[in-house]
């Protein structure tokens, strides 16, 4: 989930703001290359598999009270994976055929299909998926705390404190 979150925050935070001062060939070309390059085993292995290991999750915990805050993980992300699979997905494919940038007649007119529809949705995709993490975060609190989370870490620092051989 972190590794989702980072990367749609980069977006928000650096790439887009870059591409924003490029002239419109210039953007729609490395924009096209960017989405390209984002077509890859290890980018959906993380992108299907926060979903998937989230679920898990929310599955095992069923029982747990750290349950409700992964399934609200799980909904913000839910929420996150369909924005990109309904809005940019769909962005980055009309932007791949409207094919060679140096070919196309008026980038401006393709540039402005794209950019603030793009740019919006990518920054809410940021902040869910930054909210999923935080609620699986506080899941880690909750369930810790429901297990002796202290008596754990005392048992980690002191080896001989949690061995029953030493008392």
């Amino acid at each position: 989930m972190g590794l989702i979150a980072g990367t749609f925050y980069i977006f928000a935070c650096g790439v887009m703001p870059g591409l924003a001062r490029s002239s419109d060939r210039a953007y729609i070309e490395v924009m096209q290359d960017i989405n390209a390059a984002f077509e890859n085993a290890v980018f959906f292995a993380s992108f299907m598999g926060a979903l998937l290991i989230t679920a898990v999750a929310g599955w095992l915990l069923r029982r747990d009270p750290a349950r409700w805050w992964v399934l609200a993980a799980l909904l913000a992300y839910f929420l996150t994976f369909v924005l990109t699979v309904t809005v940019n997905v769909p962005l980055n494919d009309e932007l791949a055929d409207a094919g060679d940038p140096a070919k196309i007649a008026d980038p401006a007119a393709v540039r402005a299909d794209f950019e603030d529809t793009w740019v919006a949705w990518n920054v809410v995709r940021a902040l869910l998926s930054t909210l999923a993490l935080g609620l699986l975060v506080r899941a880690l609190v909750v369930f810790g705390r429901g297990r002796g989370a202290g008596a754990a870490q005392s048992a980690y620092l002191d080896p001989a404190a949690g061995s029953s051989a030493s008392r």
